[in-house]
């Protein structure tokens, strides 16, 4: 008798449930990495000379020269370095007005 029962399921409960983890894994995973992605080639599309910006490997600099393929970003006095436009991680002036994370020691 078990085995009847088990049998005896909707089919249709089945294909929404599977419906529904798509529906999650795309609203809570795909949907805001694309998003993010956009976001990021928008702001590199709108830097220009003379921003100061930060790259994913830490180095701050102002961008001094923009050319569609790069950015040569100048990090000291006479010290320039040529870069893909794809390893600017963010504009300085955003890095400096992020709140802090506030932490036990910092609290006290």
């Amino acid at each position: 008798m078990a085995s009847s029962s088990a049998s005896g399921q909707n089919p249709y409960s089945t294909i929404i449930m599977m419906g529904s983890i798509i529906a999650v894994f795309y609203f809570f995973m795909i949907r805001p990495q694309a998003k993010k992605v956009k976001d990021q080639k928008l702001f590199i599309d709108k830097l220009q000379k003379g921003d100061r910006v930060i790259t994913t490997t830490g180095i701050h600099g102002k961008i001094v020269e923009a050319d569609p393929a790069y950015f040569v970003v100048e990090v000291d006095h006479n010290v320039r370095l040529k870069m893909e436009r794809s390893a600017i991680s963010m504009e300085l002036s955003e890095a400096l007005n992020k709140p802090k994370a506030v932490t036990a020691d910092s609290a006290k």
